[in-house]
Parts: structure tokens; C-alpha cells; sequence
């Protein structure tokens, strides 16, 4: 590279650091503005949640809903599916639902087809689906292993793929990841979970950056990194330090996030400092952070729905022997 490229490029950074300067301004301004102000309209969007059949899902498909928003829930639990629309038609809403097992790409694309025929351009994609073995990795079935990436992370690969497309032209649309803080720091014995987190943050994370090169300036991406949440689907886990989140809290951050435009939501978000630690300091010195605040331990008591883990490696097409995929926790 010649010299005077060199210097062009050192410039150009230079010159990017300074903008930077104006967006850390930026943000600190947005940060005191009452988020009533921020907030845009979903009302009359069509909007698809995986996993909506129980928990967090649900709770989302209710409160997109409750602003307007036609709802579709996708899962693998046909009844559960069901209980959603029971909920969001009591409480006023549309709501749609679909029998879809998430490990089946061909499944996912036809379905999603039903889907813009039936209801219409999806706008908002919540790919919120998700399981957890939480094992020891040495002790961890190959099976689970592979079904812990089909629906953590390959899933979001389909579902965004046979939705996207309409967005990019309407330029117009919003992709949100629900991933976890297991997508940005490791967690003992959750080495499979962990691993599937990180590809879906780095999904999210490179969709983004392809979209804006590519100047789909309307169509937003937001990841959601939540700590563990107290629906089930981590029963038995311990936290000594940092207070194990409430659903509904949760729900209505995610929500936020989608109607701010947010990149990324960490829940509590003073663990962006601890994640940001992990980064400054020495490896031994975070794992020193990592043991005072219990996570060396905290899946020890581990327990998660007992339902679920028994059906986990029985899962097929069939909607009356299948369980739902749940929702990412950690």
C-alpha cells in the first residue's frame, strides 16, 4: 500500500472519530428524553413472533397487540399457540396462529407463504423461539447440541430470509433477535447455549451493517440480550448478585426496543459495564469478577421445564407431540 493511501485512511479515521464525538452526544441527549416522545406507531403492522405459543411470546404478542399491531404467533405447541389467540382476541387484538417446527427450514418457508397470503407483508419478525440443555458440554447429546442451534440460531436464518425480501422493498420493516447475555459472555455449563447465542448476535449484528451498506435505511435490526428471566425455562438457576428479571419487565424493554429503533437492548442494562470488564481486564482478572458474582455456580441447581427436556429429542412434525420451543432466558 503506498504511503499517500496510508495517510488518506488515517484521515478518513481520524475523521470518523470526530463524528463519533457528535453520536456520543447524541445518544446522551436521546438517553433523557422521555421515551413517550421517541416511541413510533406499529398500528395496522403485521407483526410474527416465534415462540409465541407461552411466555415471553406470549407476552409480546399481547403487547404488540395492545398498540395495534395484526399478530402472528408461530410455534411448535399447537395448544399453547391457541391460548395465545384466546388471549389477544379477549383483550381486543387480531392474532394469527401457525403450527411451525422451527428445525424444519421447508416447514418454515411454506408456512411463511400461508402467512403473506393469508394475513399480509410481515413488517416486525421476532424471532424470540429458543431452548437450553444446560449440561456440562462433555455431557451434552449430540442431538441436543445440533436442535439447540437449529432453533437458536439456523432458525433465524429462514424465518428472516422469507420475510426480509418484502421489507428491503417496501423499505420498510424491523427484524428483532432475542438472543441473550450467554450471546456476549460465556456461562458454565451452558457451552452449546453460549455458542448459539453469540452466532445469533453476530447474526444480527452483520445483517445490520448489510442492510445500511446497502442503504435499506427503513429497515431497523434489534437484538435483545436479557439476563435470566423467571418463566421456566431456567428453573433451578441461582443468582447471588444481579436480581433474575420478571417477564413482564422484559416484554415491555423488547417492546421498546422495536419502537425506539434500538440496536441493541442488555437487560439490566448496567451489565453492559460488566460485559465491557470482561474486554478491559485480564482473563483472570474477570473470571475473578465472574466467581464474586456467582456465575461460576449458578447453574448448578439447574432444572428447566422437565416437559420440555424429556420431549426435546422426540420433536416432530406432528403438532400433538410436540413442546414449545420457549424463549431464550439467559
Amino acid at each position: 500500500m503506498a504511503a499517500a493511501d496510508v495517510a488518506l485512511s488515517l484521515v478518513k479515521l481520524l475523521g470518523a472519530l470526530i463524528v463519533s464525538l457528535y453520536y456520543i452526544l447524541e445518544a446522551l441527549v436521546v438517553g433523557i428524553i422521555p421515551r413517550a416522545f421517541m416511541r413510533k406507531s406499529v398500528e395496522g403492522d403485521v407483526a410474527l413472533v416465534t415462540g409465541g405459543g407461552s411466555g415471553i411470546g406470549r407476552l409480546l404478542c399481547l403487547k404488540l397487540a395492545a398498540r395495534g399491531a395484526k399478530v402472528v404467533t408461530w410455534d411448535v405447541n399447537a395448544t399453547g399457540n391457541d391460548e395465545t389467540v384466546r388471549q389477544v382476541s379477549a383483550a381486543g387484538g387480531e392474532c394469527w396462529a401457525y403450527t411451525v417446527d422451527l428445525c424444519d427450514r421447508h416447514s418454515i418457508y411454506k408456512v411463511a407463504a400461508r402467512v403473506k397470503e393469508e394475513v399480509g407483508k410481515v413488517d416486525i419478525l421476532v424471532n424470540n423461539a429458543g431452548i437450553v440443555t444446560g449440561r456440562n458440554f462433555i455431557d451434552s447429546p449430540d442431538e441436543l447440541i445440533l436442535k439447540t442451534f437449529e432453533v437458536n440460531t439456523l432458525s433465524h436464518f429462514w424465518t428472516t430470509k422469507a420475510f426480509l425480501p418484502e421489507m428491503i422493498s417496501a423499505n420498510k420493516g424491523h427484524v428483532v433477535t432475542v438472543a441473550s447475555l450467554a450471546g456476549l459472555s460465556g456461562v458454565n455449563k451452558l457451552s452449546d447455549y453460549c455458542a448459539s447465542k453469540f452466532a445469533a448476535v453476530g447474526f444480527d449484528e452483520s445483517l445490520r451493517l448489510e442492510l445500511l451498506v446497502e442503504g435499506h435505511t427503513g429497515v431497523h435490526t434489534t437484538v435483545v440480550c436479557p439476563y435470566y428471566i423467571s418463566t421456566g425455562m431456567f428453573d433451578g438457576v441461582k443468582s447471588s448478585l444481579f436480581p433474575i428479571l420478571k417477564p413482564e419487565y422484559v416484554a415491555s424493554e423488547v417492546i421498546d426496543g422495536i419502537l425506539l429503533n434500538r440496536y441493541i437492548v442488555i437487560l439490566p442494562s448496567f451489565c453492559r459495564f460488566m460485559i465491557l470488564l470482561k474486554y478491559i481486564l485480564p482473563f483472570k482478572g474477570a473470571y475473578q469478577i465472574y466467581k464474586a458474582c456467582g456465575g461460576h455456580i449458578s447453574m448448578d441447581g439447574f432444572q428447566g421445564r422437565s416437559k420440555d427436556s424429556q420431549q426435546q429429542l422426540k420433536m416432530t412434525n406432528g403438532p400433538e407431540k410436540q413442546k414449545s420451543q420457549g424463549t431464550p432466558e439467559v
